[in-house]
């Protein structure tokens, strides 16, 4: 079969790129052809299809602002290409990922026009909330738009921007729901909360399968499963991702806390937590974190956001690490309380305190665990799936 795999980014930027990634390897290694679509980066991978790449465009000022504005709604450059692509490739299907503002789901149109079949996995809430995290005031969780767009509008949604709002808006009125069920002949949840959402915002439930994500399993197998007297969080350092509410209850306990990862309010971060059982350890690679996380007693994920379907939390548990999840989004999914970890109220930071030290207290299998998830996280059971929506 031929495959044509389109992400916005063709690099390991976020959660959305590593399954593209993981994803065209997992089909190369099954004998099928796959081809890229993507944006041009400077830290774009090497591809013999980056030829076919539109340019790189940044919503910021400079001399490519205006292609940056017109970008959402399909620009000659995109559908140039993009028809370039499908012409020398001849693709059996089109499977897009996060597209929005950057390439836009004119490529969906161009392929169902083209008569052929396009599969979705949708990373985030795009469809529904312009912004695509369902927040409002980068604290709020909010589900307006769900009903009426007009609201990114009225709160200035986009980075507080009443230019960057009315873009969104415009965005999002082109290419509603019923154009996108049009183009599109499934739509892939990596959650039941994700697609759960998706059917309140008015799609049917007929184009939606719910298939969680999946991960390299080989690379989180370990020699032994012991571990040391510490927990840690780890991923990006926002608003969003309830550090600040981790870190507010780990300064009432004598438990070590070790912070992975970087982001926006690392700096503020740092400066203002003066607890000496609190270590920051910035930014790592995959070997170094295989190594932090899978000797922490456990892993926190404190969001307080509609996480869809994390990785973080499915890499824990393949390296044997249970994880303490805030009760949000699809995070319960992952989590099955009392045998691969527990759930706390998100935003609550006197339950996360508790459960914390209920962490510390409970008993785990880390080798039960990790073998099972290993199982269910595994890229070979993803294929057999995958593969039966791409024959439907």
């Amino acid at each position: 079969m031929k495959i044509l795999l389109s992400n916005k980014f063709y690099y390991p930027r976020g959660g959305d790129c590593i399954y593209t990634l993981n994803l065209e390897e997992l089909l190369k290694k099954h004998g099928h052809e796959v081809a890229v679509f993507a944006m041009q980066h400077p830290d774009t991978l090497a591809s013999p299809y980056e030829k076919y790449f539109p340019s790189e465009v940044k919503f910021s000022p400079g001399l490519r602002i205006i292609e940056a504005f017109c970008r959402p709604f399909g620009t000659n450059e995109v559908k140039k290409k993009f028809n370039a692509l499908l012409n020398d490739f001849q693709p059996d299907v089109v499977h897009l990922n996060n597209i929005h503002s950057q390439l836009s789901p004119v490529i969906a149109q161009i392929a169902h026009e083209r008569k052929i079949k396009v599969v979705w996995t949708l990373h985030d809430y795009k469809l529904l909330c312009p912004r695509y995290d369902c927040r409002r005031n980068d604290k709020e969780i909010c589900e307006r738009c769900f009903t009426d767009k007009k609201h990114v509008l009225k709160n200035k949604c986009m980075k507080n921007s009443l230019l960057a709002s009315i873009i969104a808006y415009k965005e999002s009125k082109k290419w509603t729901r019923e154009r996108l069920e049009t183009y599109v002949n499934t739509f892939i949840c990596p959650s039941r909360f994700l697609a759960d959402k998706i059917v309140q915002g008015g799609f049917s439930q007929s184009k939606i399968t719910v298939l969680c994500n999946f991960i390299d399993t080989d690379k989180t197998k370990r020699s032994h499963y012991d571990k040391e007297n510490y927990y840690c969080y780890v991923g990006r350092l926002s608003q969003e991702k309830g550090v600040k509410t981790l870190l507010e209850a780990a300064a009432q306990l004598p438990y070590h806390l070790k912070i992975i990862g970087g982001g926006p309010l690392a700096a503020e971060l740092r400066q203002s937590v003066t607890h000496e059982n609190i270590e920051f350890s910035g930014y790592k690679n995959w070997d170094e974190i295989k190594l932090l996380v899978g000797n922490a007693r456990f892993s926190v994920i404190p969001s307080e956001w509609y996480e869809n379907n994390p990785l973080s939390v499915i890499e824990a548990q393949c390296l044997g690490t249970p994880v303490l999840g805030a009760n949000i989004g699809g995070i319960p999914e992952l989590i099955e309380e009392g045998k691969s970890g527990l759930l706390f109220e998100s935003g609550n930071a006197n339950d996360l305190k508790d459960k914390i030290k209920q962490m510390f207290t409970r008993e785990f299998d880390y080798k039960t665990l990790a073998e099972n998830a290993q199982i269910m996280y595994s890229a070979e059971n993803y294929y057999q799936e995958i593969m039966k929506i791409y024959d439907l």
